[in-house]
């Protein structure tokens, strides 16, 4: 992995009482009522902020917030965000009402050493979007230096989290380092047997991660809906199923570069099928090669977990991307739960370093309650997702670029 500036560098760098911008992602669901209902991305930022304020810093958190248009907008403000921060770390935190000019300079000269400003929503600015370099100038102007703790906003080349780099000394903050650890272990220098699972509703949006992952992996388990056309273009009959049949040859290029690679690709022996996708079914448990006219498959059967679970006891290394099945409603949970709980398993007695993330992958694994024993589950969506394909994201390259 290239190398990056650490908050350690940062302490050693800069004295007590300067400004410090730290791009954070406060992009969180909210109730109608204000109240924060998902404090992840919050609580995984407060080492950072802590590190920070204990160093004497005066702190600014950019973010954006929503989708304003680049206008503007009170009901994708950032003020309730900072008070429920406030409350996460236990000390106040002051509300600067823009991000740019007079009132994020006042703010931030206000605040006393080892402060915390939260700054209104970049997004309110379309400079941010546009990466404008003149709006990143402006961010940067009250600060002596920068730090992105922000991957799950890494895949965007705007302007706080690309265009702010060119005009301060650029630091990684503790999540970003913990998620660039992570994905480093999983894709890039991984121990080996390396396996990956993927599974998902779509081959289409998955087709440059299937193809990035054959490439690098020594095994990839394909299940949820993506499995069902991986079988119909083996030939199997897959009765109602979700099934995307003009991706057929695709799914057939796929299997075959996959073999060329050297990779071998995992799908569902046995599967659990329904007549339709609602509470109340009783899944019936059938040979793929038997799926009637009118069932749908819906999970992955008893066999299918069990060779997934037998390739895990096999592998070194995991990478985890989106549920086995339906799992959103109960009995066609049953494959991502015991292959999540047997992953995780695995991960606390030493025998497996597993990175999950992506898509409903949180959801799913929280839903097995294994979310916890992996080695690292990233809410990044997006980032996670392009990173898995393989892409360059600005603002993990910004890092590097700052050494």
């Amino acid at each position: 992995m290239s190398g990056f500036k650490t908050l350690d560098r940062l302490t050693d760098d800069l004295s007590a009482g300067s400004i410090v911008l730290i791009r954070a992602d406060l992009n969180v669901p909210l109730d109608d009522n204000g109240a924060v209902r998902d404090a992840t991305r919050l609580a995984r930022l407060l080492p950072s902020l802590q590190k920070l304020s204990e160093a004497g810093y005066r702190i600014g958190v950019l973010s954006h917030f929503g989708r304003p248009k680049g206008q503007p907008n009170d009901a994708m403000s950032l003020a309730p965000v900072a008070d429920a921060l406030a409350g996460l770390i236990k000390q106040d935190i002051s509300f600067a009402a823009d991000c740019i000019g007079a009132a994020a300079q006042t703010a931030l000269s206000d605040l006393p050493e080892g402060g915390i400003c939260v700054l209104e929503n970049t997004r309110f600015h379309a400079g941010e979007e546009a990466d404008d370099s003149a709006f990143a100038q402006a961010l940067a102007a009250p600060a002596a230096a920068y730090i992105n703790d922000a991957f799950s906003a890494a895949h965007r080349a705007h302007a706080s989290t690309h265009g702010i780099t060119e005009f301060l000394p650029t630091y990684c903050g503790l999540a970003m380092q913990a998620e660039l650890e992570a994905l480093d272990a999983a894709l890039g220098t991984p121990n080996r047997p390396l396996i990956a699972l993927v599974g998902g509703a779509k081959v289409s949006t998955k087709l440059s991660l299937l193809g990035n992952l054959s490439a690098k992996v020594d095994k990839l388990v394909i299940g949820g809906g993506m499995a069902n056309t991986f079988l119909a273009a083996q030939g199997h009959a897959i009765g109602t199923s979700l099934c995307e049949d003009t991706m057929l040859d695709t799914a057939r290029d796929v299997m075959a570069e996959a073999e060329a690679q050297g990779c071998e690709i995992m799908l569902p022996r046995d599967a659990v099928i329904a007549a339709e996708f609602a509470a109340g079914q009783s899944g019936e448990t059938v040979a793929v090669d038997a799926v009637p006219d009118d069932k749908m498959i819906l999970d992955a059967g008893g066999d299918a977990v069990a060779d997934i679970c037998a390739a895990f006891d096999a592998a070194a290394t995991l990478i985890w991307n989106g549920p086995l099945g339906a799992f959103e409603i109960e009995p066609f949970d049953t494959a991502t739960n015991r292959a999540a709980q047997h992953a995780a398993m695995l991960t606390k007695k030493g025998q497996l370093t597993s990175v999950a993330g992506g898509g409903d992958t949180v959801a799913a694994l929280n839903h097995a309650g294994a979310g916890d024993d992996f080695s690292y589950v990233s809410t990044a969506g997006g980032a996670f997702l392009e990173w898995l394909e393989g892409k360059t994201l600005p603002g993990v390259a910004a890092l590097d670029k700052s050494q």
